[in-house]
């Protein structure tokens, strides 16, 4: 099955997710140069974020289910213009409805359209080394903010926000769209499909209520959910903690950076340790990981300790997080892949959503972000138990597009 092209749309994945996913999360940079020459709120132009967020989980889902039928390059194409449109119409908004929608609506939803078509083409192409090769394209998501974030700050120096925002659209859809060209659907789809699967085909249009329906994807699902939901709260309000703690604003910043970093060797490290000791083990050791250093932040006060906790959870979630999609394709049939990730990527989107805000809640109730490192500690523990219910993926028979261990 594994073809040495594979690793061709492995390294494509990696360069479109890079620079995708970096010009979609670049918005920080800008807050200030906006708010400062257009005199919109900050919460306004950080709105745009957030309709971003939710728009790139629904649109994911969208995207992830028409892979299935038009295969994972006419999506990246596609999703290719509507991202250098929502930059380009956002950097010539002038009112904050109209940055919202197009920053919000069309990049958002662009952002959609790359991690669920991409996992799922790359995974078609694989059975050896799977998990490395899933892995690596995650890492364009790990380096994207230490190559995009800078570069937009040089050219906002230089140029001003909104003609280097015009700049990202036109570069950006002009890496990406040559780089789509690379992608091909896997051999196993392409090939005629067998009686078997002519029989599941007829039943094509209900598969998605049957896929949604299996306890695989409830499991994959409720999982991913929670492991988002656990480490979207501290990520988002670590900074505030190591501020409070006396850290200076600079120093707090540079937490990410280290996250960052330890994040693209979890996604090496345990992508092979994957391929050698099995998805489902190193998934549960990793949220286990995540949840003890989550927990560790009540005990740390000093700058050195922040360090190495960012080491510690950049290497627990920046390496867990690509494996959802490999024990994915242990358990669905590559033709439904798109909808498995698409639909899986948007559960996580919602429970990243709830970190920030339950974060800000407890802090104003309690005065304290104590109970944000408990409470985000419970819920990653939560997340190890329930993917102790995944069943072992042995002797899979395909149903309706899926497969269903024997």
């Amino acid at each position: 099955m594994e073809r040495n092209y594979g690793w061709v749309i492995v390294a494509a994945g990696a360069l479109i997710t890079c620079v995708a996913m970096g010009s979609m999360f670049a918005l920080p940079v800008y807050l200030q140069p906006v708010a400062d020459q257009t005199g919109w709120t900050r919460a306004g132009i950080s709105g745009a974020m957030t309709i971003g967020f939710i728009v790139m989980g629904v649109a994911g889902f969208l995207w992830g289910t028409l892979t299935d039928r038009i295969g994972a390059k006419p999506v990246v194409l596609i999703a290719a213009f509507t991202l250098g449109l929502g930059l380009f119409i956002a950097s010539r908004a002038n009112d904050i409805l109209m940055f919202q929608i197009a920053y919000g609506g069309l990049v958002g939803a662009s952002g959609g359209a790359f991690f669920a078509p991409l996992m799922a083409t790359v995974l078609g192409w694989f059975d050896k080394h799977r998990s490395l090769a899933v892995s690596l394209v995650s890492l364009g998501g790990g380096v994207a903010p230490m190559v995009m974030t800078p570069l937009a700050t040089v050219l906002i120096e230089q140029f001003g926000w909104r003609d280097a925002m015009m700049m990202t659209a036109l570069v950006a859809t002009a890496i990406i769209v040559p780089a789509a060209f690379l992608i091909r659907r896997p051999p196993a789809v392409t090939e005629p499909q067998s009686q078997a699967g002519t029989a599941a085909g007829a039943e094509h249009s209900t598969s998605l209520l049957a896929i949604m329906r299996r306890p695989q994807f409830i499991v994959l699902a409720s999982v991913f959910f929670l492991c988002c939901a656990a480490h979207s709260g501290p990520i988002f309000h670590t900074v505030s903690y190591a501020m409070l703690c006396g850290a200076s604003a600079i120093a707090a910043a540079s937490i990410y950076s280290v996250e960052g970093v330890a994040g693209l060797f979890g996604r090496l490290i345990f992508g092979l340790l994957a391929d050698r000791v099995g998805v489902k083990r190193v998934i549960i050791g990793g949220l286990v990981l995540q949840a003890v250093g989550i927990y560790t932040y009540i005990y740390v006060g000093e700058l050195t300790q922040f360090y190495m906790l960012a080491v510690v959870l950049g290497l627990a979630y920046g390496g867990v997080m690509p494996l959802y999609s490999v024990l994915a394709r242990d358990y669905f049939s590559p033709r439904v892949m798109g909808t498995v990730l698409g639909g899986i990527t948007m559960t996580s989107s919602i429970g990243m959503a709830f970190g920030p805000v339950g974060g800000g809640w407890l802090f104003d109730t309690f005065g304290d972000y104590h109970w944000l490192y408990v409470s985000s500690a419970a819920i990653g523990l939560a997340a190890a138990l329930v993917a102790l219910t995944f069943p072992r993926p042995s002797a899979p028979q395909e149903l309706n597009g899926t497969l269903q261990p024997a």
